[in-house]
């Protein structure tokens, strides 16, 4: 608990989903569990999310579409070059074409295909499918 809140909010969204709730609530709140959100979101696995501060480190709602079979944190976050791309979606995504990773680059939090599209490497987050 709270020790990679990365890890929590995915662990939270991974049970939500589970139960079939159609939304939960994250907390604590950082920037890097909002890109990975937003992330998401672009790539349609969960709806709209908003941030709510509570006067301490916040925490967002997040509305969830029932569309995520499994998602996680990858420990530890490992660096990796675009050529490794293809080891690590064989290792972590169950078949070609279906989930995504997310990177966090020096352009930013983004799923692996844009990173393999621009030509750049960066530290691997979590995965989503």
């Amino acid at each position: 608990m709270l020790l990679d809140p990365l890890a929590d909010a995915m662990s939270t969204i991974k049970n939500a989903e589970n139960v079939g709730k159609p939304e939960c609530i994250i907390k604590p709140a950082s920037k890097l569990i909002a890109m990975t959100l937003k992330v998401m979101a672009d790539l349609g696995y969960i709806g709209e999310f908003e941030f709510i501060d509570d006067g301490k480190s916040g925490m967002f709602k997040v509305k969830l579409l029932g569309r995520i079979n499994r998602c996680g944190v990858i420990k530890p976050r490992f660096a990796i070059k675009v050529a490794e791309l293809e080891k690590w979606e064989r290792r972590f995504l169950p078949a070609r074409n279906f989930g995504v990773l997310i990177l966090s680059t020096s352009q930013g939090v983004m799923p692996h295909t844009d990173a393999r599209a621009r030509g750049i490497g960066g530290h691997l987050l979590a995965y989503v499918y």
